[in-house]
């Protein structure tokens, strides 16, 4: 089958190679360094899947029409990357492999003739060097639409990705976003501080602030309403149990996903965004809670001075000391 796969960092260099390496035709799109690297020596795939070494098709935009299109853009960059390759990929199955909330939608809006899924991707994977993507941790992706069960595209395109990499077709796939974006709470103060996800967890501060934010947005799901999908062991009812907890005992949450990772350092897709100079997500992660709880009337304090935080580092280009960040709780008055 022929696969575009639009967006070629840390998600969509691993998928590419792993398509590529079970027997699919793949185009890439990327651009700079990451491009030229590609066109010249291919993507270099390490880690957890094992060593792939493949050489795709690569371009700023996609040159062929694929039978399959996946959306890896960061979520900022998703609206004008589809744009951008809408006119070969629109009537083309898309599916979108993003964080944040509002991928699917975004791409149904752009691409009217398509059936649009979202996949959910729990592989850790480090991308700071062109061409080259190390996969620190594997996981199953989930794939679904909207509110209710797998539909028979959403089966198929789930089966037929598996045969590279393990795929499940998830009913609730927009209460699964809700639950990815708890666990990209741990993207945040990794991110602000310059460490791996493993020590800034293993530190009982800043630990703690990691575990407000990933409360914090638990209870604004559910002021709006949302009923958390299964992912990963979490799901509606421990979710909801866990929005409970004092901050003290709600620290296990960050704890059990720090245990799952191992010791090969996980630096988090928003610092990996950070140390290339580039723009990060975190309107779409830390930010879309913020949002989320003025559309139900509350406040979001913790994630909002997250947020800050961030981009005071991308202005910086220098992460900021641990301080600053243990310092939030008490500035919110989340202690």
């Amino acid at each position: 089958m022929r696969i575009g796969i639009i967006g070629a960092g840390a998600l969509g260099g691993t998928f590419a190679a792993l398509l590529e390496r079970s027997g699919h035709d793949v185009e890439v799109t990327a651009r700079g360094a990451g491009l030229e690297a590609i066109r010249e020596g291919g993507i270099r795939l390490s880690g957890g899947y094992g060593d792939a070494h493949v050489h795709p098709a690569a371009a700023e935009r996609l040159t062929v029409r694929p039978d399959l299109a996946l959306v890896c853009t960061k979520a900022q960059d998703a609206a004008a990357a589809i744009v951008a390759n809408g006119a070969v990929i629109d009537g083309v199955p898309v599916v979108v492999v993003q964080n944040g909330l509002d991928g699917v939608a975004t791409a149904e809006r752009l691409l009217p003739r398509s059936a649009c899924m979202g996949m959910l991707s729990i592989i850790a994977a480090n991308y700071t060097e062109p061409g080259s993507v190390r996969v620190t941790t594997t996981a199953a992706s989930y794939l679904g639409r909207g509110d209710g069960a797998p539909d028979d595209e959403v089966r198929r395109v789930a089966s037929l990705i598996s045969a590279a990499v393990p795929v499940v077709a998830v009913s609730n796939f927009r209460g699964a976003q809700w639950t990815k974006l708890v666990v990209n709470m741990l993207n945040a103060v990794p991110a602000i501080v310059g460490r791996s996800v493993q020590d800034v967890v293993d530190d009982p501060a800043l630990r703690r602030v990691v575990a407000a934010s990933m409360r914090e947005c638990v209870r604004v799901g559910i002021a709006r309403g949302i009923r958390f999908g299964s992912l990963q062991g979490l799901g509606d009812r421990r979710l909801r149990a866990f929005a409970r907890l004092p901050l003290g005992l709600a620290q296990v949450l960050p704890w059990s996903m720090r245990v799952r990772m191992g010791s090969v350092p996980n630096l988090g897709s928003t610092q990996q965004s950070l140390r290339r100079g580039q723009p990060t997500e975190v309107d779409f992660l830390n930010g879309a809670v913020v949002r989320e709880a003025e559309a139900a009337g509350i406040d979001a304090p913790v994630n909002r001075a997250l947020t800050a935080l961030v981009h005071e580092v991308e202005e910086a280009g220098a992460p900021l000391p641990a301080e600053r960040v243990v310092a939030v709780l008490h500035e919110v008055g989340a202690d």
